[in-house]
């Protein structure tokens, strides 16, 4: 009788949000949660969330766990904490979640990698050029170079880069540069609608995004930390 394997495990390069915890006030961490979330209810709407206790280590136990219970009211999916302490981990694990000890970036927001995009070149292995448009629902990634569109992106498309993006036709989808934490990153755009752009997990959603530059052509780049976007 021979044997058929009913499951397979696999790597996969898959984007995760990353909530950096940056002060132990659980009162003030709800407040802007819900605010950031009615802004673009329908973009973080199951969207899995990795929570990172890195700065909040010597925290309360409630703020992990008053946290955990207002994003799952907000309609996001904590799926995992990082970097926490025992305490931390255990309630992690109370609530189902998942624990990631090594601290190394993880990268933006959902979906797994669509492959079956055509007329795709790759440039020394390194610059990935689309030459097709990216429908809605479709997800490329250049994991180690620049990302070239030539094309457009569509609503509910994602493109993520190591390094540069550049859109030479209409950019609607998300984008996404430096996602490995690359802050030297940058996204340049010839028609810019974009839903999201993000550099190294620096992020603006549509509603932020400057009026005076939709549909020109901008690039996206990281000044001390703060998204910039300017003109071309």
């Amino acid at each position: 009788m021979s044997y058929s394997p009913a499951i397979e495990f696999k790597g996969s390069l898959l984007t995760l949000m990353i909530l950096h915890v940056l002060e132990d006030d659980s009162e003030k961490i709800a407040e802007q949660i819900i605010e950031k979330v009615s802004k673009v209810p329908d973009f973080f709407q199951q969207a899995p969330v990795i929570i990172d206790l890195t700065v909040v280590q010597d925290a309360e136990n409630e703020v992990l766990s008053s946290l955990i219970k207002v994003l799952r009211e907000q309609g996001l999916v904590p799926v995992a904490v990082r970097s926490g302490n025992a305490e931390q981990n255990d309630i992690a694990i109370s609530n189902n979640l998942g624990i990631l000890k090594e601290t190394q970036s993880v990268r933006p927001q959902q979906q797994t990698i669509d492959e079956s995009i055509g007329s795709e070149e790759l440039l020394h292995d390194r610059t990935k050029v689309i030459t097709q448009p990216i429908r809605s629902g479709q997800q490329i990634v250049a994991p180690e170079g620049d990302l070239i569109i030539l094309s457009t992106v569509s609503h509910g498309s994602e493109i993520l880069a190591h390094q540069n993006i550049h859109v030479y036709g209409v950019l609607r989808g998300r984008a996404l540069a430096g996602f490995n934490g690359n802050v030297n990153a940058r996204i340049f755009c010839q028609n810019f609608h974009a839903e999201l752009v993000s550099i190294a997990g620096q992020y603006q959603v549509n509603e932020d995004l400057p009026d005076n530059l939709r549909g020109k052509p901008v690039q996206i780049y990281l000044e001390d930390n703060v998204l910039k976007i300017e003109p071309l």
